[in-house]
C-alpha cells in the first residue's frame, strides 16, 4: 500500500510574530488564525489559575500578568535558559512548542483535516544547537518537521515564484529578534544561496527597548519616579513602545499616553509624552548601523559588488521602519523592492517547499520546478593541539555537504582521542561555539603521529551536523549527531510532548472561557450604544431593565479578568450576556 502524505504546512516561527501558510492549487496561501488574524503573536502565558494561553489572548493580558507571560523565546533557543512557572522549569523548546501547537490547530481548523507535517523556517544565522532545538520543539508539538529552511531563502523562494528571470537578489531580513542577510542567485528554476551573514541578537525588540528606556528616563526627570523596578508598568511601557514604533513608520510624531502609570504619596502619576520620528531615529541609529557589516560580509563572501545586485528584498516587520529602508537605499544604491508582504513571505516560501516535499504541486508548475540550494552559515572545525580550530567545512558551503580529513595522535601509545566540534570563524576554539564532543576509544597503541584517524563532517539539508571519527588502523568508528548541553533527550521530548497534549485539552477549555468573556464585553458595548441611541424611544420599564442587566454584566466582567477566568465565572458571564441580549429584544 502506498503511503499518502497529508498536507504539509509552512511555518515561520518568529521572535515576535509567527505565520503559517499552505499550498492551495499551486499558490501559497496564508492561514488565518481563530482570532481572524494572518499572524499570531509568539507569546505564551500561564494564568493565575494555571491555564496556558497562546497568541493574541496571551499578549492582551501581559500587563496584568507580566511575570507569567513569555515573550521572544526564540532568542533563547539552543541555550540552557529555563523559565520557572508554578515550580516547573520550561525549556525554550517547550515554550516554542506551545506556539507551534496553536499554529497547527489553526491550520487544522482552516483545512478541516489533521496536520502532522511541516516545513519550519529559522534565521540563516542560527547555529546547529538552535536548529536542533527548533526540531525538538516541533516533535513536542506533535509535528514532523520535514525540513528546516533559512528565512531569507524561504522569502527568496516566495519571490522567485513570480520573478523567475535570472537575477541576483540581496535579502535583508530584519525581524523581531534576529537579523539575516543572504545573497541569492535566482537562475533557471534554481534558487542558489551564494552567501549569508547576520546577527542573532538584533531585531525589532531592541528598537522597542530603546523607546522604553527613553520613556523611563523622561519620567524620572519629570516625576522623579523610577519605573524600571515596577514589572507591570514596564510591561505597559513595552506595549506602548511597540505601538509608537509602528505609528512612527507612517507619522512623524506619536503621542504616548499612559494614565495611572505610578502611584506616590501625592497621588497618581501619568505619562504623556510626544515622541518624534527624529528622536526615535537618534535613539536607534546604532542598531540600524549594526546591519551594515553583515551586508558587506555577505557581498564579500559571495564575491559580488553592490552593483552586481539586481534587487534588494526587504523581509521582516522591522524593515517598515523608515530609517532602515533609508539605510538599505543608501548602502545598496537602489530602491528596495516592496513586492512581498514582509510579515508573510517567509511562511509562503516554506509552504512552497512543503508542497514540493509532500508532492502536492502540479508537475510543470513554477513552484514544482524550482530547486533550492542553501548554504551553511558558519564554518565547522575540530580542536587540534594548542586549541587551534582546524576547519573542515568553510562557511557558505552549499548543503547538503560531506567532508573528511585525516588527523593523528599527539601522544605516544594514545588509545583514545577526544573529538571536539566547534562552529564559528575564529582561529582559536575558545572564541568559537562548542557544538559537542565525543571520544573515540580503542585506537591501536603506536607512537605519536602514526595512527590515522579520519574525521568526517556531514551537514544535512536542514543544516544539522553529523560527525564521525574512524581509526583507519582498527576500523573502529564513533559518530554523533551534534547535541549541545541545551538540547533535550528523546525521553525529555516524549515527556514534554505528553504534557503538552494533556494541557492542550485544558487550553481548549480555557480558550472557550476567553471567547465567552469577549462575547460578554462585546455585548456590553453594544448594549451601552443601543441604550444611548434609544433613550427617548424605549419605554421606562425596558430602559430600567436594560440598565439593570448592563450593570450586572459590567460587574461580572470586572470581577473576571482574563487571567482569573474559570468555568463558574464563564457560565455567569454567558448567562448575564444572554440576559442583556434578551432585555434588548
Amino acid at each position: 500500500m502506498e503511503f499518502i502524505m497529508g498536507t504539509v504546512i509552512g511555518i515561520d516561527l518568529g521572535t515576535t510574530n509567527s505565520c503559517v501558510a499552505v499550498i492551495e492549487g499551486d499558490t501559497p496561501t496564508v492561514i488565518t488564525n481563530k482570532e481572524g488574524y494572518r499572524t499570531t503573536p509568539s507569546v505564551v502565558a500561564f494564568t493565575k489559575s494555571k491555564e496556558r494561553i497562546v497568541g493574541d489572548a496571551a499578549k492582551r493580558q501581559a500587563a496584568v500578568n507580566s511575570d507569567r507571560t513569555i515573550f521572544s523565546i526564540k532568542r533563547h533557543m539552543g541555550t540552557d535558559y529555563r523559565k520557572k512557572i508554578d515550580g516547573k522549569y520550561y525549556t525554550p523548546q517547550e515554550i516554542s512548542a506551545f506556539i507551534l501547537m496553536k499554529l497547527k490547530e489553526d491550520a487544522e481548523d482552516f483545512l478541516g483535516q489533521p496536520v502532522t507535517d511541516a516545513v519550519v523556517t529559522v534565521p540563516a544565522y542560527f547555529t546547529d544547537a538552535q536548529r536542533q532545538a527548533t526540531k525538538d520543539a516541533g516533535k513536542i508539538a506533535g509535528l514532523n518537521i520535514l525540513r528546516i529552511i533559512n528565512e531569507p531563502t524561504s522569502a527568496a523562494l516566495a519571490y522567485g515564484l513570480d520573478n523567475g528571470m535570472a537575477q541576483k537578489v540581496l535579502v535583508y531580513d530584519l525581524g523581531g529578534g534576529t537579523f539575516d542577510v543572504s545573497v541569492i542567485d535566482i537562475g533557471d528554476n534554481v534558487i542558489e544561496v551564494l552567501a549569508t551573514s547576520g546577527d542573532n541578537h538584533l531585531g525589532g525588540d531592541d528598537f522597542d527597548e530603546r523607546i522604553v528606556n527613553y520613556l523611563v528616563e523622561q519620567f524620572k526627570l519629570s516625576d522623579g519616579i523610577n519605573l524600571s523596578k515596577d514589572v507591570s508598568a514596564m510591561q505597559r511601557l513595552r506595549e506602548e513602545a511597540e505601538k509608537a514604533k509602528k505609528e512612527l513608520s507612517s507619522s512623524v510624531t506619536t503621542n504616548i499616553n499612559l494614565p495611572f502609570i505610578a502611584m506616590s504619596k501625592d497621588g497618581p502619576h501619568h505619562i504623556d509624552i510626544t515622541l518624534s520620528r527624529q528622536t526615535f531615529d537618534e535613539l536607534t541609529a546604532d542598531l540600524v548601523d549594526r546591519t551594515i557589516t553583515p551586508v558587506e560580509n555577505a557581498l564579500h563572501d559571495a564575491g559580488l559588488s553592490k552593483t552586481d545586485i539586481n534587487m534588494v528584498l526587504l523581509v521582516g516587520g522591522s524593515t517598515r521602519i523608515p530609517a532602515v529602508a533609508d539605510k538599505v537605499r543608501q548602502l545598496m544604491g537602489k530602491e528596495p523592492s516592496r513586492n512581498l508582504n514582509p510579515d508573510e513571505c517567509v511562511a509562503l516560501g516554506a509552504a512552497v517547499q512543503g508542497g514540493k516535499l509532500g508532492n502536492q504541486l502540479q508537475a510543470g508548475s513554477a513552484a514544482s520546478e524550482i530547486i533550492l540550494m542553501d548554504v551553511t552559515p558558519m564554518s565547522l572545525s575540530i580542536e587540534t593541539m594548542g586549541g587551534i580550530a582546524s576547519r573542515l567545512i568553510e562557511r557558505n558551503t552549499t548543503i547538503p555537504t560531506r567532508h573528511s580529513q585525516i588527523f593523528t595522535t599527539a601522544g605516544n601509545f594514545q588509545t583514545s582521542v577526544d573529538i571536539k566540534v566547534f562552529q564559528g570563524e575564529r582561529k582559536f576554539t575558545r572564541d568559537n561555539k562548542l557544538l559537542g564532543n565525543f571520544r573515540l576509544n580503542g585506537i591501536k597503541r603506536a607512537m605519536a603521529g602514526v595512527p590515522q584517524i579520519e574525521v568526517t563532517f556531514d551537514i544535512d539539508v536542514n543544516g544539522i551536523v553529523n560527525v564521525s571519527a574512524k581509526d583507519l588502523g582498527t576500523g573502529r568508528e564513533q559518530s554523533i549527531t551534534i547535541t549541545s548541553s541545551s538540547n533535550m533527550t528523546e525521553e525529555e521530548i516524549a515527556k514534554a510532548r505528553w504534557e503538552a497534549e494533556v494541557y492542550s485539552k485544558q487550553d481548549e477549555a480555557y480558550q472557550r472561557f476567553i471567547d465567552i468573556r469577549e462575547d460578554a464585553v462585546r455585548t456590553l458595548n453594544e448594549a451601552n450604544n443601543a441604550l444611548a441611541a434609544n433613550k427617548k424611544v424605549w419605554e421606562k420599564d425596558k430602559k430600567k431593565n436594560v440598565k439593570a442587566q448592563i450593570g450586572h454584566l459590567g460587574k461580572l466582567i470586572s470581577k473576571a479578568p482574563i487571567d482569573k477566568l474559570n468555568e463558574e465565572k464563564a457560565v455567569s458571564l454567558h448567562e448575564a450576556a444572554e440576559a442583556v441580549k434578551e432585555a434588548l429584544r
